[in-house]
């Protein structure tokens, strides 16, 4: 059987994707949390859902950035750790501890400074005077998603996958129990609606980084990477090294979401009804994603390690192995959106209308779920290559000159509506599957 060969291969990508995608299903538990807990306090008026639709999507930009940079980190990391290059990799943690909490005080401030151009994107003003606070608070956050990156990314490039997951969780039932008590206004709180949603994200994304490093001081194999901190790391080559990997990931998440963010402006061009029926689709794409994240990661660190001891046979059944799980992964998913698309939205809003338009979209959404979980996964081959450059350009036809003006006509030339502009997501990451595909089939063909 022509699977046979890549049983191990699959086994490898499980031990390693399980934990990252338990820790990604935690972040999607708290997505949802945050929505049917605020759908829930808005009842039938659609303002609070849509308000949190907005900000989370805004938010993504700066975001995008913080977390594309820190996965620089994985592959140089993994490639030095199987090369038993220890000192190397402490001094690689040591620089991007200088560098990468730079970087999230400045998309900090550039998040801060932005607001006012939220009430430049046509949204109903109601909408954004709700977000901006929402907005503000997820800004706020950055540095502590970059502090942690450097942590979480240079246990994943060692192969550890478990103790990330375990942070994870933990700082997600902060988050929910935070919700539940900012939102409402329980245990004497004043309740504080989408506001309280965005307070309770940032507490538990400042505790991610405390946590992670009592890990790192607690148990003596970490510890002693932190010995191995020099006062001789050359700070500006580490992260030059380190910058030349997680720009043009950054560049291609911002790209990637872009996609996503431009066609959340031109959805609430339809109006809070339609902002809050693609939040609730969304949600669900986005958690069927985490699955692929984890896997993603997962390719990551074997081609990493397959990278760095030049085993050119093994880098390829890895990464065969993971195209096979991601393309069954998103033939899943697409069969269970399309069969549930009428009770799914369900589960975040009682108003008939935002679920009959929802389940609409739900449509749209299983289409194009194979295409993401293929193209999310090349692009963790990609990144374990540590051929990147090109990510970002082929990335841009993709998703902005392809995916944006395609969701455009179909919206608004072709008179499809607000769901037209999912029919975009189609073609863009189809486009991005095909175009990683032959750029990881080139590498390994040379």
């Amino acid at each position: 059987m022509i699977f046979s060969r890549y049983i191990d291969h699959y086994k490898a990508n499980f031990r390693l994707a399980i934990p990252i995608a338990l820790s990604q299903l935690g972040y999607v538990v708290v997505q949802f949390a945050d929505n049917a807990m605020v759908g829930d306090y808005g009842g039938n008026d659609p303002l609070p859902l849509s308000a949190v639709s907005f900000g989370v999507m805004m938010s993504f930009v700066m975001f995008s950035l913080s977390m594309g940079i820190t996965l620089g980190l994985t592959p140089v990391i993994g490639e030095h750790f199987a090369r038993g290059e220890y000192r190397r990799t402490a001094h690689y943690l040591q620089s991007s501890l200088v560098s990468y909490p730079i970087f999230g005080l400045i998309f900090m401030a550039l998040q801060q400074l932005s607001v006012p151009l939220l009430y430049r994107l046509g949204q109903p003003v109601e909408v954004v005077d709700m977000a901006v606070p929402y907005y503000r608070l997820m800004g706020y956050s950055l540095p502590a998603i970059m502090l942690y990156g450097c942590f979480k990314q240079f246990l994943e490039g060692a192969g550890n996958t478990v103790a990330p997951m375990v942070v994870a969780i933990t700082t997600n039932a902060v988050n929910i129990v935070l919700n539940w008590i900012f939102i409402y206004g329980n245990c004497g709180c004043e309740a504080m609606g989408v506001y309280g949603a965005g307070l309770a994200t940032l507490v538990a994304r400042y505790a991610s980084p405390v946590l992670i490093f009592i890990y790192f001081v607690v148990k003596s194999e970490y510890r002693d990477y932190l010995k191995l901190f020099s006062r001789g790391v050359n700070y500006i080559k580490d992260s030059w090294r380190l910058l030349s990997i997680g720009v043009p990931l950054a560049g291609q998440m911002l790209l990637e979401g872009s996609a996503f963010v431009v066609t959340s402006v031109m959805m609430g061009w339809f109006g809070a009804e339609a902002l809050a029926a693609n939040q609730v689709a969304m949600t669900y794409g986005s958690a069927a994603f985490m699955l692929t994240i984890a896997l993603g990661s997962a390719t990551t660190i074997r081609v990493s390690h397959c990278y760095g001891l030049r085993d050119r046979a093994q880098m390829r059944d890895a990464v065969v192995s993971s195209v096979h799980l991601a393309a069954l992964w998103g033939t899943i998913v697409f069969v269970l959106f399309i069969a549930l698309r009428g009770v799914l939205p369900r589960l975040f809003t009682p108003s008939e209308p935002i679920i009959a338009l929802a389940a609409q979209m739900m449509i749209w959404v299983g289409l194009y779920q194979i295409s993401d979980a293929v193209q999310g996964t090349l692009i963790g081959v990609l990144r374990g290559m540590q051929d990147v450059k090109i990510i970002a350009a082929l990335s841009f036809v993709a998703y902005v000159l392809l995916n944006i003006p395609v969701g455009y006509l179909f919206a608004f030339t072709f008179g499809f509506g607000s769901v037209g502009l999912l029919v975009g997501y189609v073609v863009g990451l189809s486009t991005a599957a095909v175009a990683y595909g032959i750029r990881v089939y080139r590498n390994l063909r040379s």
